[in-house]
C-alpha cells in the first residue's frame, strides 16, 4: 500500500533515452512498419505534397525514399541498432518556381513528425540575411538566423551568393565557416537546405568542399512541361474561385507556350503572375462594362484578359 498523501514515482526513461522518445523494444519483438508510418503521420505529409505540387515525380520519389529511410532508422533505434543521427542537410537545385520552398516546408514537417526535429519550422534566408557589410557584422547576423532556425530547417535560397571569389573584402566566407560549424556540431537539431541553380551550386561546392561533404541529399527540380503549367494554372484558379471560358482555355495555353520561350520565365511563378495580370484586366473590363453582372461574370476569365499581354505583342 502507498502511504496517504504519497504516490509511487513513475518510471523514467531508460538510460540514454530522452523524454518523448519511442519506447525501446525487446530483441524478440516485431514491428508493423505500416502502423508506425501511420502513427507518425508520414502518409498525410506525403499526400499533402502530392496535392500541393503538380508533376515533380523524381522529387516526390526522393522525398518518399528519405521518409522510408528515416522511418526504418527510427524503428532500428528502438532495437538498439542506432547508427547515430543521420546527416539530413540537403541541396535543392532547379530554376525558380519549381516548388523548392514548398518541398522544404513539407520536409521540415516530415522530419518533425518522425522525431528528427523539435519544431519543424522553416526559416528562409538569403545572403543579405547572413552576411554583413563591415567587420564584426557577419557573425552575429549568421548566428541570429541559425538560432531562429534551431529545431527546424534553415532554407538558404541562392546559396552560391555567399561566396564571391576574388573579393578579399567580402565577408561571405565568414558566414560559410559559421554555417559549417553548426551543420556539424548541431546536426541533431538543425537541417540546412541550400537552393539555387544547378550549375552555380556545383561551382559553389567546388569552391567550398567542406560544405559539399556535409550535404547528404541532392534533389533536382525539373522545369514543368506545358501540360503541367496549364494544370498548375487550373489549380490556382480553383483556389481563387475563378475559371476560364472555353475560348480562354486555348488562349491561356498559347500564352504559356509563348512565355516559356521568353527571358526570365519562372515556371509556376510566371503562371501566378500571368493570372494576377489577367484578373486585373478582368476587373477593369467589368468596371468599364454597362449593365448588371451575374456571379459567373465575376468568376469567368475571357481571351481578352490574356491577349492584351506583351507576350502576344499587346
Amino acid at each position: 500500500m502507498t502511504r496517504p498523501g504519497f504516490t509511487l514515482p513513475r518510471p523514467g526513461p531508460a538510460a540514454g533515452q530522452e523524454p518523448g522518445d519511442p519506447e525501446p523494444l525487446a530483441a524478440d519483438a516485431t514491428v508493423d512498419l505500416t502502423a508506425e508510418r501511420a502513427d507518425a503521420g508520414v502518409g498525410e505529409i506525403l499526400d499533402a505534397l502530392e496535392s500541393d505540387l503538380v508533376g515533380l515525380q523524381p522529387v516526390k520519389t526522393r522525398v518518399r525514399e528519405i521518409a522510408a529511410l528515416l522511418l526504418v532508422d527510427r524503428v532500428r533505434s528502438r532495437f538498439g541498432l542506432s547508427a547515430g543521427p543521420p546527416s539530413l542537410h540537403m541541396c535543392f537545385t532547379g530554376h525558380p518556381g519549381t516548388g523548392k520552398t514548398t518541398v522544404a516546408l513539407r520536409m521540415a514537417e516530415l522530419l518533425h513528425r518522425l522525431g528528427y526535429l523539435r519544431r519543424g519550422h522553416v526559416v528562409s534566408v538569403t545572403r543579405d540575411d547572413l552576411v554583413g557589410q563591415y567587420v564584426g557584422h557577419t557573425a552575429p547576423k549568421t548566428r541570429d538566423a541559425i538560432n531562429r532556425a534551431m529545431g527546424g530547417v534553415l532554407f538558404i535560397d541562392e546559396a552560391y551568393y555567399l561566396y564571391r571569389a576574388g573579393n578579399e573584402r567580402d565577408y561571405g566566407q565568414e558566414s560559410i565557416e559559421i554555417l559549417l560549424q553548426y551543420m556539424e556540431n548541431h546536426r541533431a537539431d538543425l537541417v540546412v537546405i541550400m537552393a539555387g541553380y544547378a550549375d552555380r551550386m556545383e561551382a559553389f561546392f567546388a569552391s567550398n568542399p567542406g560544405m559539399s561533404s556535409r550535404i547528404a541529399h541532392h534533389l533536382e527540380f525539373p522545369d514543368y512541361s506545358l501540360d503541367e503549367l496549364v494544370a498548375i494554372g487550373e489549380v490556382m484558379l480553383r483556389e481563387q474561385r475563378y475559371r476560364l471560358s472555353a475560348a480562354a482555355e486555348a488562349v491561356f495555353r498559347d500564352y504559356l507556350a509563348r512565355r516559356m520561350t521568353q527571358p526570365r520565365f519562372a515556371n509556376a511563378r510566371s503562371v501566378r503572375n500571368a493570372l494576377e495580370r489577367a484578373r486585373l484586366r478582368h476587373a477593369n473590363r467589368l468596371v468599364a462594362a454597362d449593365g448588371a453582372l451575374a456571379k459567373d461574370d465575376l468568376m469567368r476569365l475571357e481571351p481578352a484578359d490574356f491577349l492584351a499581354s506583351r507576350v502576344f505583342g499587346g
